[in-house]
């Protein structure tokens, strides 16, 4: 697991048009990370909405909002066209990142237990390194949350 203080681990990933994404790309800006488990679901729509409505809130703290999940590049594309999300969202099909950032866990759901990943968030500052680490978010206060604590 990560903390606050280190490092934010570096990742290149393509974003829902194919153009890579670096973390290194955004040197200078701050940058909210938040993982989530899977497109168009209920949950994950809510959230996604919530960071929609507030992203001039995080543009105007010098901020960028990057939204990754381990759903394929066309998946992101209808889900950002169908919600008319601003934000960049990345496709980590071989958890990648998600493995990096320690989100991908076992999850108990009526019982069964699988591999997921556990919706979470991360402010990374303007030198990568990471200023707040927060696993286990609830999908319609988080993007309240990271504005706050940025």
């Amino acid at each position: 697991m990560l903390d606050a203080g280190m490092p934010a681990p570096e990742f290149s990933l393509p974003d829902k048009d194919g153009k890579i994404i670096s973390l290194s790309d955004f040197k200078g800006q701050k940058v909210v990370l938040y993982f989530y488990p899977r497109d168009n679901t209920a949950g994950c729509t809510r959230q996604a909405l919530a960071f929609a409505a507030l992203n001039d809130e995080f543009k105007k703290k010098n901020a960028v909002v990057i939204g990754i999940s381990k759903d394929s590049q066309a998946s992101h594309q209808k889900f950002a066209e169908k919600h008319g999300l601003p934000f960049i969202l990345i496709s980590d099909t071989e958890l990648d990142a998600i493995q990096k950032y320690g989100v991908w866990q076992e999850k108990k759901l009526y019982g069964k237990v699988s591999m997921g990943v556990v919706r979470s968030s991360f402010v990374i500052d303007e030198d990568g390194i990471l200023d707040a680490v927060l696993y286990k978010v609830k999908p319609d206060t988080n993007a309240q949350d990271m504005l706050e604590l940025l």
